[in-house]
């Protein structure tokens, strides 16, 4: 059982409901995204996404491609992610951590890093580094099932996407190949744009679980506790990315972590009230 099954089957057992934040890697210092995910848990977060900067991040708004472009600019790539996750791992062995990116860091990282042996150095070194799940935006269930057989076989999770446009058939599509989680993204458009709508979240979750037996997370537009709350209400899990991008962007190094738990803290409350 991966950490975030078990993550979910404990939370399940609470009565409560998964924190999800998101934080772009190496962002807004190349060195504090450690230290920025011990204080994410401290705060009450269940499971962490860290994104994989990237230079064409496409599901993306401009908050979170900015946070990108300049993580990059410092030098943080997939190796860099790798090794934060290492980091964290030294103090924490039990909070899930999933990496969120696109197709072209990863198989430009098997492309450098591939060896004699069979099988993705990504997935390899991942495994090795304490990673939890995958989420790749761009890449379709269709294709993708060797990467998510593969993924399985080193007790990691592969987590799709699906929009407020998913028929029927794609949820049918994710489904087979989806584990840990799936992540709703609760508006058209990418992410940190629009007012969130959570009547209609709630008409969608329905829908969803027909098809998908595994947990729901829900994401993209969601700002503060009370729109937390409100989904928490419908929901398995709460994403929050694009708000804490915002809060930290242009904190001082020895703000970062405080004002990051501290908002997170009022997340947490609106979650269990």
């Amino acid at each position: 059982m991966s950490r975030i099954q078990t993550t979910f089957n404990q939370l399940q057992a609470q009565g409560r409901k998964a924190l999800i934040p998101y934080v772009t890697a190496g962002f807004p210092f190349a060195d504090i995204t450690p230290s920025l995910m011990h204080g994410m848990v401290e705060a009450g977060a269940d499971v962490i996404e860290l994104g994989v900067p990237f230079s064409d991040p496409m599901a993306d708004g401009p908050v979170i491609q900015k946070a990108g472009e300049k993580a990059l600019g410092m030098g943080v790539g997939m190796v860099q992610v790798l090794e934060h996750v290492r980091e964290f791992r030294q103090r924490n062995t039990t909070t899930p951590v999933v990496l969120m990116g696109y197709a072209n860091p990863v198989e430009r990282y098997d492309q450098k890093h591939a060896t004699t042996k069979a099988g993705s150095a990504f997935v390899r070194d991942a495994a090795e580094a304490g990673v939890d799940g995958v989420l790749i935006v761009d890449y379709p269930p269709e294709e993708c099932e060797a990467f998510a057989a593969d993924l399985r076989a080193h007790g990691m999770d592969l987590i799709f996407l699906l929009a407020p446009t998913s028929t029927d058939e794609r949820m049918a599509q994710v489904a087979r190949v989806a584990s840990g989680y799936v992540y709703y993204v609760s508006l058209k458009g990418v992410t940190g744009s629009g007012a969130l709508d959570t009547a209609a979240v709630e008409q969608m979750l329905p829908r969803i679980r027909q098809h998908v037996h595994i947990p729901v997370g829900v994401g993209f537009g969601i700002r503060d506790a009370a729109t937390a709350q409100a989904i928490g209400q419908v929901a398995d899990a709460v994403v929050i990315g694009s708000r804490i991008i915002q809060l930290i962007e242009d904190q001082e190094h020895a703000k970062v972590v405080p004002i990051t738990i501290d908002f997170l803290r009022g997340i947490r409350k609106a979650l269990d009230a």
